[in-house]
């Protein structure tokens, strides 16, 4: 069984033509993608279908927060992931797995204190992120659920699916978080609506959340146990702990991995603590914009999951031309996505924002937010593409440096300044203007820093 296992992963890294590989990976990457964000924004609609915009703006509070749990992933998932694709260019499997065990027990513990951490400090938490008096109980509610309770089993299935990707199983990798949304979209109207009485109907959102959370991770755990004691991907310590260098290696991606997705949860807390500064009902109304513009932002995503692995292998095994076909190929996909999303949303924009609420004033600004923040989509994909391409070389440091300069250099100073001089929109028209200078510096370091594809060479993942 192994033998066949490493044959079918020779096959999509090295064997397969470039468009059919990156179809095999980038598919069903976006597939679980774009589930993942049906069912967070299923918990907005359905609390919406209360039409009560307090609660929609309880449980796009906790948006932010929910997404750390997933940069936690990514600190031990692409770290891991990354580094294990490399090991496999190389035919360190042994190396590999040793990884992988390192990687699963990683995401367990720091999930486990990020848990707690919140448990005992969720009321200066949710005052941070501007909770008032109409809508802490609801956030406090979500919270408990979601990351609380539920912050082991997210990060755990998300550590999982970034290792099963990273050895050429994209399927399997994004068949268990396809499940977790599915079920998630299938509970959220039981608990809210018929289990749960009037009033819990958040409550009910964070229950449903954190039940097919923990399904998924199940799922990965059957998952495992049929791939055989000889998978890469293993919670087995026997092995032992890696080498040194593979250590620093995660730890090399991964730490600038999470921070970078941090930033861009922070950029989300302060636009919705200046939006709250205004009214209620506009901090309603950009939380729904900031879901519906991940729609064309997550299929980016997924395709820069389902290259990262590729790319990866065959810089390490010295591939340069397959490498190059795969980026520009994987480049060309996420910018038509981003120009199909500008026509849909200026289109179709007031009907986008009826789905989660049906008043009058929140709806029409969702409408105009979005509207806006949807001409930033090729330049968002293209800064996060880029990240990521570095990401697959081992480049920790680079990949670290562009997302701290994006977010804390031109995103974040763009907000505060475009909020002082031009007011609620400014907060709005930020992004196009931070993502254009974004691109322009992204350009100049991949052409600069790109590194030499050398093969058999592993990195430390310092850049």
């Amino acid at each position: 069984m192994q033998a066949n296992m490493s044959l079918a992963r020779e096959d999509v890294f090295a064997n397969l033509p470039v468009p059919t590989a990156l179809r095999k990976m980038i598919l069903p990457a976006i597939s679980s993608q774009l589930i993942v964000l049906i069912y967070n924004m299923a918990d907005t609609f359905f609390v919406g279908k209360t039409n009560n915009p307090y609660m929609v703006a309880g449980t796009s509070l906790i948006l932010p927060v929910f997404n750390i749990t997933l940069c936690l992933a990514g600190l031990a998932g692409i770290g891991g992931g990354s580094l294990i694709s490399r090991l496999l260019g190389q035919e360190q499997e042994a190396e590999a797995r040793r990884v992988s065990a390192f990687s699963l027990y990683l995401g367990l513990t720091i999930a486990a204190l990020f848990a707690a951490g919140i448990a005992f400090f969720m009321e200066p938490v949710l005052a941070l992120l501007g909770a008032g008096a109409n809508t802490y109980g609801y956030a406090r509610q979500y919270a408990l659920c979601v990351i609380v309770i539920g912050g082991i089993p997210t990060v755990l299935s998300n550590v999982l699916a970034n290792l099963i990707r990273s050895i050429g199983r994209s399927r399997e990798a994004s068949a268990g978080i396809i499940l977790g949304g599915l079920l998630n979209i299938a509970l959220d109207p039981l608990f809210m609506f018929v289990l749960l009485p009037d009033g819990r109907e958040v409550l009910g959102a964070g229950l449903a959340t954190c039940i097919s959370n923990c399904i998924a991770f199940l799922f990965f755990a059957v998952v495992l146990a049929r791939m055989g004691r000889g998978s890469v991907v293993t919670f087995s310590p026997k092995g032992g702990l890696p080498r040194r260098d593979s250590i620093l290696a995660v730890f090399g991606v991964g730490i600038p991995s999470a921070i970078t997705s941090f930033l861009f949860d922070l950029d989300y807390v302060i636009i919705d603590k200046l939006m709250v500064s205004y009214n209620d009902l506009a901090l309603a109304a950009v939380g729904i914009v900031l879901k519906v513009e991940r729609f064309p932002l997550n299929v980016g995503i997924g395709i820069c999951q389902g290259m990262m692995p590729l790319v990866a292998y065959n810089y390490s095994a010295g591939n340069e031309r397959r490498m190059e076909d795969t980026i520009r190929l994987a480049r060309r996909l996420g910018l038509i996505v981003a120009v199909v999303s500008i026509a849909l949303y200026e289109l179709f924009a007031v009907q986008f924002a009826h789905l989660f609420i049906s008043d009058t004033q929140t709806v029409a600004l969702a409408s105009e937010f979005l509207r806006i923040r949807v001409l930033a989509t090729p330049l968002m994909f293209l800064s996060f593409f880029t990240v990521y391409v570095f990401q697959a070389f081992g480049r920790g440091r680079i990949s670290l440096f562009l997302g701290v300069t994006r977010w804390l250099v031109f995103n974040i100073p763009m907000l505060l300044l475009l909020n002082a001089v031009i007011g609620m929109y400014g907060i709005v028209w930020s992004q196009v203007t931070a993502d254009t200078l974004t691109v322009i510096l992204s350009f100049y370091v991949y052409r600069k820093y790109r590194p030499a594809v050398e093969g058999r060479k592993e990195t430390d993942g310092k850049g």
